[in-house]
């Protein structure tokens, strides 16, 4: 190409309709991505920031090794944050396989996106179930919206130690933002789902690209880092 026409091509890419040069060379629906993952974060800070106003402004509080101390189908109580931390597990394990996911497609390796992809979809499935098992199991207890558990143990706790007050703001807080965050666990699984399909048919090799997978990618790992300030909240604080 001549000189005149590079020239004449720069020109056309700095006009004032080009939109200029990308500053980071960020691909367009990568920065989406993170624009909205930065929306959801201001939606999570504003739930767990009115968690600890109202924790901290209590004389009393419930204490998560108190409630949280069975393991559904298995102990009814003597086991604190045992449940919890084999869901967190699995939580980080899927958040892994999605890396190693990402990985795979930055090499165009078709099998094993497809292998990762699946091993991520069963773990997050497997937190959700997890999930509905303390969920039924806590409301089997009475410990649920706006009501005070009826368990013998849980009852004796909550009377003697625990305001009632305090303990409707819990329940209804805890279930309310683990709820919400279960829902973004539920569309990840949804679009994993979307993904996968897309990969077996072959839709990211016809591009020449697996990006659609790095950028789900970051959605799950920003729902796996809510987690952590989730469980850090109301199992550990």
């Amino acid at each position: 190409m001549s000189t005149t026409a590079v020239s004449q091509v720069d020109e056309v890419r700095t006009t004032p309709w080009s939109g200029g040069r990308s500053p980071f060379s960020v691909e367009y629906g990568k920065m989406m991505m993170w624009f909205f993952l930065l929306s959801d974060a201001f939606t999570f800070s504003s739930l767990l920031i009115a968690y600890g106003a109202l924790r901290f402004s209590a004389n009393t509080w419930p204490a998560a090794d108190k409630i949280f101390q069975s393991v559904p189908g298995l102990l009814e109580n003597g086991a604190p944050l045992v449940f919890v931390g084999i869901m967190t597990f699995i939580l980080i394990m899927s958040s892994v396989f999605m890396v190693l996911g990402v990985e795979a497609g930055h090499r165009g390796s078709r099998k094993e996106v497809i292998r990762w992809l699946v091993l991520t979809i069963i773990l997050g499935i497997m937190f959700l179930g997890c999930q509905a098992l303390e969920w039924t199991h806590l409301h089997h207890d009475g410990f649920w919206w706006g009501s005070i558990p009826k368990h013998e143990a849980l009852h004796e706790y909550f009377n003697g130690t625990v305001g009632p007050t305090s303990a409707q703001q819990f329940a209804n807080l805890f279930f309310t933002i683990t709820g919400f965050h279960g829902f973004h666990v539920f569309s990840g699984i949804v679009i994993l789902i979307i993904i996968l399909i897309n990969t077996l048919v072959g839709t990211y090799d016809k591009r020449g690209s697996y990006l659609m997978v790095e950028k789900v990618g970051l959605y799950w790992h920003f729902v796996d880092l809510v987690w952590v300030f989730v469980f850090t909240f109301f199992y550990l604080v």
